[in-house]
């Protein structure tokens, strides 16, 4: 909503509070066949984008969500070649992934075109590494393209979705995690964000219950920081395909041949340490 005083407010009215930013301007608004669109100008945030009302990303910010999408599972795995971005519109996901020089190959499906043509108009940064050869952008259902995907074809999955409602809604599901199972090959990993600890604990069990209930080996939840999202706090949640996640690749997190503004290798380990609360509410059969 924009109100009299020129503030964008988000409202978690479950949980009884509010985010807002100061705007001097909206840049564009439409509804596409999938979700209504907006683009603000704040005054500390740079432009802001909003899909459905909610906050997705502000040019200030979000390094946070996109570096702790990517980094952590890609240091996870042994060997990742192939990835498999699902949503990840704004492309911020995807130029995180291609600073990889090991991926061979990253597929990026979005249902919604519009997402990125409005990132590479208002959010130019995020969509510098569209064009490299590694990068393949389908603006299709990235659950078809999964459930059609050969078995043991990727390593990767990353699910960089909006909230799970509308669109995004299957993305959250058994069905989807089996079929994402069957496409991961040996050691595959899924990421998917996961909401806010905090605010929606009920939803990540709901995952994990679902994760566990599709076969994968074993589940572990990231944990960083998110300025403009519901409560401040966010996650994103790891399962392997067939063992444990034990550890990283802490050496090539500490050599790697980028810059990162957030991510390091203390930071990677910090956020794999669970929080009481959460460690219980995961626990097969606790909540």
């Amino acid at each position: 909503m924009l109100d009299y005083d020129d503030w964008f407010t988000e409202i978690a009215e479950k949980d009884g509070s509010a985010f807002s930013l100061r705007v001097t301007a909206k840049l564009h608004e439409e509804q596409t066949p999938y979700q209504t669109i907006e683009i603000y100008e704040t005054t500390g945030f740079g432009n802001l984008m909003v899909i459905d009302g909610c906050t997705m990303l502000s040019e200030r910010e979000n390094f946070l969500y996109h570096e702790m999408m990517s980094h952590p599972a890609l240091f996870t795995h042994d060997a990742p070649r192939r990835v498999c971005i699902i949503g990840g519109g704004d492309c911020g996901t995807l130029r995180e992934v291609l600073r990889h020089p090991e991926v061979e190959s990253v597929t990026q499906i979005d249902i919604d075109e519009q997402v990125t043509r409005l990132a590479e108009e208002y959010f130019g940064e995020l969509t510098e590494a569209n064009s490299d050869p590694r990068a393949t952008l389908l603006f299709d259902d990235g659950i078809l393209w999964v459930q059609q995907a050969p078995p043991d074809s990727i390593d990767l999955i990353i699910v960089d979705s909006t909230d799970p409602v509308g669109p995004a809604e299957g993305l959250f599901t058994g069905d989807f995690y089996s079929d994402c199972l069957r496409a991961l090959g040996p050691g595959g990993l899924l990421v998917q964000q996961s909401e806010s600890p905090l605010y929606h604990l009920d939803l990540i069990h709901s995952m994990y219950t679902a994760m566990r209930g599709a076969g994968f080996a074993d589940l572990k939840t990231l944990f960083f920081p998110q300025a403009i999202y519901p409560s401040g706090w966010w996650s994103a949640t790891m399962a392997r395909k067939d063992r444990k996640i034990e550890g990283f690749r802490a050496q090539a997190a500490d050599e790697r041949g980028f810059e990162t503004r957030y991510y390091n290798s203390d930071i990677h380990r910090a956020a794999l340490a669970q929080p009481e609360f959460f460690r219980r509410a995961m626990e097969p059969g606790g909540h």
